[in-house]
Parts: structure tokens; sequence; C-alpha cells
């Protein structure tokens, strides 16, 4: 049986709501903050759900997030990882560029992208990341 962490950072609370949704779907899988994970325990898992709201100019969070993920980047060849994240402005660049980094680790990228909410997530949006979490823990 394959093991499942969702990881999030969230400032406003609305990508912390799509994790729990997750959560919801993916029933087994580990929930973390990204200030209580490290990259190499994060390597332990098969499945990884990573989610970062659009920050500054669309990019990850640069803090906490974005250090967490250039360190796990060279640990995702062959795992399966899912995108999620929220956002207020633009179209959602921050999270094509995201995807384009996790796909050139050679990890198998969960759906063609990421999953986006504009701002707070809508019933929509939560019923969509109870899916990403239910077909990311399948794997």
């Amino acid at each position: 049986m394959s093991k499942t962490a969702i990881i999030y950072w969230s400032s406003t609370g609305n990508t912390e709501a799509m994790a729990n949704a997750i959560k919801e779907g993916a029933a087994s899988a580990d929930l973390f903050s990204v200030s209580d994970i490290s990259a190499d325990a994060a390597a332990e898992y098969d499945n990884l759900i990573l989610g970062c709201p659009a920050m500054g100019s669309e990019q990850l969070e640069e803090s906490e997030f974005e250090p967490f993920f250039e360190e796990l980047k060279s640990k995702l060849s062959g795992k399966n990882v899912a995108l999620f994240g929220s956002y207020d402005w633009g179209d959602g660049e921050w999270m094509r560029t995201w995807a384009d980094a996790v796909k050139a680790t050679g990890a198998n990228l969960v759906g063609d992208e990421g999953l986006i909410a504009n701002n707070a997530p809508d019933d929509a949006a939560l019923a969509a990341c109870k899916e990403l979490g239910a077909k990311t823990a399948a794997l």
C-alpha cells in the first residue's frame, strides 16, 4: 500500500481549506503544514500532494514553501505528485510554472496541471479537492 502526504502552506486559510478537503478524499493520507515536515521525511512518501498559494508576482511562498520545494525537487523522480493552491490575481501562471518544475524532476504529475481556486474555495473547488485526494491516494 502506498503512503500519501499532503503538505501545504497557507496564509489566509484558503489553501488550508483546500488541504483539509483533500484529506477528506484521501482518508489515509498524512496532513502536514510545510513547517512541520522536512524534505527528507516527505521523500519517504510514495504520493505527495503539495499546496501553496500564489504569492507576489505569481510565485511560491518564499520563506518556507519555496525552500522546502527546492530541497525536495531532487527526491521527486518516480513519485506521484499532485499540486494545489489558491490565488487572488493573475491567471494561474504560478501553478503552470510549478507543474513544469515537477514534471522536469521525472515525477508523475497527477492530472495535467495543478488544482487552483480563486480566493476561498467554493463548493465545486472543494469537491475537486476531495477527488484529487482520493485519486492520488489510490495510486
